[in-house]
């Protein structure tokens, strides 16, 4: 029996449900990633003993499953849009932003599907975006393009997040410490493509940067849906 599935226990002195549980873990996660989630400090926050938690989740993992599920909630738009790209571009998004609130959730994402009911909600909504454009293979393969990219793109903002918190140096601060180190490498010319990029491109910012990237992959995802069958 699942975790989705076991009841809870009846109330004591101290009410506990998993709801409470779950908002209290996340809350630690919030403060200090999911290291600093475990149940003895999930009760003491609730001022409730270590065991009396088992009645309701047996395991670390299945907090982090209810937590993840919780957060899900925040990704589902209350409506979708009709238009298959709009629809995977506001989830997109939208998994973006709960993750820049809830930073621990990049390190929850991807692997095997989420059975929480949110978490099936938001693959239910992903699929559905592309139910009807073409066979159910297609759909799959579009669908798991579109997710690798913007989990992928997810975890390395919020490792940079991390990177400036824990040296105390913005992007930028950390450009200028670097520099000499760089100019140094560069002059040697054993990395001609990475001068041209040091010297000509365009910084841009975290959204423009994950808008971007997104619309090329959707523009992949609708050159698929239109090619004719071979």
């Amino acid at each position: 029996m699942t975790v989705w599935d076991r009841p809870e226990p009846p109330t004591r002195p101290v009410p506990l449900d998993r709801e409470r549980i779950v908002a209290a873990a996340i809350a630690l996660a919030d403060e200090g990633g999911l290291k600093a989630v475990s149940l003895r400090k999930v009760a003491a926050r609730l001022n409730a003993g270590p065991m009396r938690l088992y009645g309701y989740i047996s395991t670390k993992e299945e907090l982090f499953d209810l937590m993840m599920d919780a957060v899900q909630a925040e990704i589902l738009p209350e409506e979708q849009s009709d238009e298959w790209r709009e629809a995977l571009r506001v989830l997109a998004q939208r998994t973006r932003q709960t993750a820049l609130r809830h930073e621990w959730l990049a390190d929850l994402l991807g692997g095997r599907p989420a059975l929480g009911p949110n978490g099936l909600a938001v693959t239910e909504a992903t699929l559905a975006a592309l139910d009807g454009h073409t066979d159910i293979d297609t759909v799959m393969r579009a669908v798991e393009t579109v997710s690798a990219y913007f989990i992928g793109a997810i975890r390395r903002e919020i490792a940079n997040l991390r990177a400036e918190r824990a040296t105390g140096l913005s992007e930028q601060d950390w450009q200028r410490d670097s520099g000499p180190r760089v100019t140094e490498l560069l002059a040697t010319g054993r990395f001609p493509a990475l001068t041209k990029v040091v010297h000509d491109s365009t910084d841009v910012d975290a959204e423009t940067s994950f808008t971007t990237g997104l619309d090329w992959v959707l523009d992949a995802v609708s050159a698929k849906l239109t090619c004719p069958p071979v």
